[in-house]
């Protein structure tokens, strides 16, 4: 068996789109249903391996409410990312809407801080939640084109649609990247 890999991959967006509950439902195979939002950062390690290479991923869920205390602090978070994923929600409310036209703000932020081509994925959450004949995604496809996203995945906290998907094939990234920098 080879040598393990460690990675950190920073997950942001606006608050109450799922991060947390996304990250709980893969690392746990648990869903809670009360929202508590996330001050700061929460961290939350997860095992498994790709190829017989042991993997050990760090999780940094970081808050997304617009507050400057917690902007001032993201640029922190997210010094050593490996990867991210940008969360935004499906539910066709004003707070789901707002988090899609906030998508560009996260990306930019990340950028801005972390400079580079880091892996990147986006996650469109709470599917559950909407017909998803409603879904446009000619116009999250443009978005996932011009930032030149690793992908793009209907999720599912609640039930799991998708979720195990997206954080593997983020995970095979990694490995996979890694690999080319060694």
């Amino acid at each position: 068996m080879s040598e393990g890999l460690k990675f950190k991959v920073t997950v942001i967006g606006n608050g109450a789109v799922g991060k947390t509950s996304l990250i709980k439902k893969y690392t746990q195979g648990e869903f809670t249903k009360e929202y508590i939002a996330t001050l700061g950062a929460q961290f939350t390690t997860y095992s498994s391996s790709v190829n017989d290479v042991p993997v050990e991923i760090i999780f940094w869920d970081v808050a997304g409410q617009d507050n400057p205390a917690f902007s001032a602090l993201r640029k922190n978070f997210y010094k050593g990312s490996s990867g991210a994923i940008i969360v935004f929600s499906h539910e066709d409310s004003e707070h789901g809407n707002r988090s899609f036209q906030d998508i560009k703000k996260w990306f930019n932020d990340l950028k801005k801080n972390l400079g580079g081509s880091l892996p990147i994925i986006l996650f469109g959450n709470k599917i559950d939640l909407v017909d998803e004949g409603s879904i446009n995604t000619e116009q999250v496809d443009a978005l996932v084109k011009e930032l030149n996203f690793l992908g793009y995945y209907k999720t599912s906290a609640l039930s799991g649609a998708n979720v195990a998907d997206a954080f593997e094939n983020l995970t095979k990234k990694l490995v996979e990247v890694s690999k080319f920098l060694a």
